[in-house]
């Protein structure tokens, strides 16, 4: 059975996680509209600061009013400034599952950022009850793959999907860690 806990406050040795807020506009647009980081992500790159604001209102705000949710935004110490996010969605309660997501700013790739933050979420997540969580990647970004090899998820296996918004053919490869 899960703990019911909603994106509680983690720290690690160069971040903080914690929820968004309304102060973190500027970051949220910085991260969702760079075409680069939103590559291999189903979604459209945002173009606005509207579009960054109803964003927040509409999918990132209503997760902290669930039960069970995490949602985090990553927030480094030194600077103080959003420049990420790791979550874990479709959560399923009766299963305990949910799949790992995550991005980041281009300019802090390759530090071990995302495998500080989503091994913390991880510890987390197995600590209040999760029995397994799953993640995916494009073929194409092989460093996410490589992200989740060094969290402890082991490869599964690969399918093919008809990417929606963005309609066109992906080969995922999924990977998996049991608690």
């Amino acid at each position: 059975m899960l703990k019911k806990a909603n994106t509680p406050f983690l720290e690690t040795e160069r971040l903080f996680l914690r929820k968004f807020s309304e102060n973190d506009l500027q970051d949220i647009f910085l991260i969702y509209s760079d075409h680069e980081v939103n590559r291999f992500l189903p979604w459209y790159p945002l173009e606005t600061m509207e579009e960054a604001r109803e964003y927040l209102k509409k999918d990132i705000l209503p997760e902290y009013e669930k039960p069970i949710a995490y949602r985090y935004a990553i927030e480094e110490k030194a600077t103080s400034r959003v420049i990420g996010y790791v979550s874990l969605c479709d959560i399923h309660i009766e299963k305990c599952c949910a799949d790992l997501g995550y991005g980041l700013l281009k300019t802090y790739w390759n530090k071990g950022i995302i495998t500080e933050a989503a091994s913390k979420v991880l510890e987390t997540a197995k600590e209040n009850g999760f029995a397994r969580i799953t993640a995916t990647h494009d073929v194409n970004n092989p460093a996410s793959g490589a992200v989740m090899q060094k969290v402890g998820m082991t490869f599964r296996y690969s399918y093919v999907e008809q990417w929606q918004p963005k309609n066109f053919k992906v080969i995922f490869r999924l990977y998996q860690i049991d608690f």
